[in-house]
């Protein structure tokens, strides 16, 4: 006896219903859907770029270490504060010699969005250096200090949820 799909007016059932067609344009449509998310996400810029100009030569990439190598010879290092209750930020000296009665730039960069950098100028106070800001904690923060002129530079890491951290020349004494 010959079922209904055996019958020889029949071609077979259709091929939208073979569960295998359907396993391929789910997976070519996973691919074209994955390709377009990549390219938005290559495309908005997001990186943790170091905020330093860099010049490229020959395919290397040589940024100017003479603000690190200041610092390094001045011995310079400092804690940076955020008082969050008072909504102050403050950079408090620790070792070397600051000049006391110049302002200092704090840049704060985010990790992976440039667009939520901050530049804070720091007036002198009793105890260092100290402005008015908010300081959004939910997130890391790569710390940057210097004077107006850039002619040092400390860096340093605030971690996500903490209030203090210290900045540091980025060479190292042999």
């Amino acid at each position: 006896m010959e079922s209904k799909h055996d019958a020889p007016g029949n071609a077979g059932s259709s091929p939208w219903r073979q569960p295998v067609v359907w396993l391929v344009l789910a997976l070519v449509a996973a691919a074209v859907v994955g390709s377009v998310v990549m390219l938005i996400v290559a495309g908005d810029g997001a990186s943790d770029a170091v905020p330093d100009h860099v010049q490229r030569t020959a395919g290397a990439q040589v940024a100017d270490l003479g603000p690190d190598a200041m610092a390094q010879q001045r011995q310079l290092s400092a804690i940076v504060r955020i008082d969050a209750r008072r909504g102050v930020v403050q950079a408090v000296p620790v070792t070397g010699s600051f000049d006391r009665g110049a302002p200092l730039r704090l840049a704060l960069h985010h990790p992976v969005r440039e667009a939520d950098d901050r530049m804070l100028e720091l007036q002198p106070s009793a105890i260092g250096w100290e402005t008015r800001a908010r300081i959004d904690g939910g997130h890391d923060w790569n710390l940057q200090l210097a004077p107006a002129d850039g002619h040092w530079r400390l860096r340093g890491r605030l971690p996500k949820a903490q209030l203090a951290a210290r900045v540091a020349p980025a060479l190292q004494a042999p």
